[in-house]
Formats: C-alpha cells, structure tokens, sequence
C-alpha cells in the first residue's frame, strides 16, 4: 500500500474531528504503516501519508533527536526539508533547541523563517510554519515528526487533532518494527553463536560448554563482541 491509496479526505475543519473519510485514512494509514518492512521503509511511507492526511502539510521529515543536543533527519518528502535541516539547523535542530519538545507532544512554529536568523534561506525554501509532533520514546532519545507548512501560522488545533492521532498510529509502527528487527537479531546471533560454538567443538574435542566458554574468553580478552567473535569463526570456517 503506499500514499496513493489512501482516500482523499475534506480539509473542512468544521467536521474535521468526525468526518468518516478521516477515518477511513488513519485506518488505512495504520493498516499500511504496520505492513512495511523495517524502519527505513515505515519511516519514509510515514512522511508521504502525513501530507496527505495532515491538513496543511506540505512537506513532512522524521528526524532522531538525543538530549545531547544531536537530531539527525531519518526521512523526507522532499530534498528541501533534509536541505532546510543541513544548512539552517532548524527542523529537527529547532526542535532539539525547543525544550517544551521534551515535555509536550506538540510544538508549533508559526513562521520558521524567524528560526536561528536564517530567514532569507528558508524563504527561499517555501517553507514558512511547522508542526512538531513528537513520537514514543525514551528521555535521552525520540524521534520527531515534522511537518512544514508553505504558509505561515498554517497548523490549526484540528490539524493537530489530526497530526496526533496519525503520529500516534506511526510511533507504535516504528516501535513495533524496533521489537521485530531486534528479535530477529537477537535469532540470528543465537545462530551464528551456534554455529561457532559447533565449529570449536569439532576442531577441539571439546564438548558445548567449553567452547562456549571459549568464545566468552576471547571475547572478554579481545573487548569485542560475543557475536563479533563467533562471526569471524563462522566466517574463517566458510573460507577454508
């Protein structure tokens, strides 16, 4: 499914909030957000749905953004909104210099061409207002969905409305796939760790718990990883 079939719906704020093709595209929204593969995939379909569905979105970025003070943009609709982040440190940077984005969901940017000074380049952008909607996380880290108005004071509270409701669809995707790839990380490395561990049994008559304990032993001596380790031996194992 990608941002095509999802149904137009009416901007008619009056109705917004209980308009049924509203509904019908957060829920096809979801249904699609939950069938892509991996982060990176979910990530990018995320931001082309958000223009669509979000009244006033023009443009939309996924971004990380650590306490530390690093926000690295993840996805984009349009070259402009990763340009707009490089060159001017707004977007994801404006979010990580707000600090009402650590504890409310929702930052609004009436006019962005206000942000940092850089006003000239983000005019000569289009993009004039932002919505900033922050997804599940943890408190040294998050992830951001940021949409971009080419208006100024775009972002209504039935765009919000919205943009919430939709953000909220996407962060449970994005950490439904966190769970995924990291269980079938953790398969892989049970494996590989499997396999290594055979492989030593073989060349040194040794049974399964002493070449377990070998491979912790290199590990911990060499300061690398358990998986790393066993890797490697699976790897010389396949060249000889």
């Amino acid at each position: 499914m990608t941002a095509s079939d999802i149904p137009e719906i009416s901007y008619d704020s009056a109705h917004l909030g209980s308009s049924a093709s509203l509904a019908e595209s957060l829920a096809a929204a979801a249904t699609a957000l939950h069938e892509a593969e991996g982060r990176v995939e979910t990530a990018r379909l995320a931001v082309r749905l958000a223009t669509d569905i979000v009244p006033d979105a023009d443009q939309a970025g996924i971004s990380l953004v650590e306490r530390a003070g690093r926000a690295r943009t993840v996805a984009w609709t349009d070259e402009v909104v990763r340009t707009a982040d490089a060159v001017t440190s707004c977007g994801a940077g404006c979010a990580v210099r707000r600090p009402e984005i650590w504890t409310s969901p929702v930052v609004r940017v009436e006019d962005i061409t206000a942000c940092d000074g850089h006003g000239p380049v983000l005019a000569g952008s289009g993009l004039r207002s932002a919505l900033f909607l922050r997804l599940r996380g943890h408190q040294r880290r998050f992830s951001v969905l940021t949409l971009y108005s080419r208006e100024p004071g775009a972002f209504d509270d039935a765009s919000v409305r919205t943009g919430r409701v939709f953000s909220a669809h996407l962060g449970i995707a994005l950490e439904s796939v966190e769970v995924q790839e990291q269980l079938a990380e953790a398969m892989h490395t049970r494996d590989v760790i499997g396999q290594a561990t055979g492989i030593l049994m073989g060349r040194m008559n040794i049974d399964a718990a002493q070449a377990f304990d070998r491979l912790v032993r290199a590990s911990q001596k060499g300061n690398v990883k358990l998986r790393d380790i066993a890797s490697r031996i699976v790897e010389v194992r396949a060249t000889e």
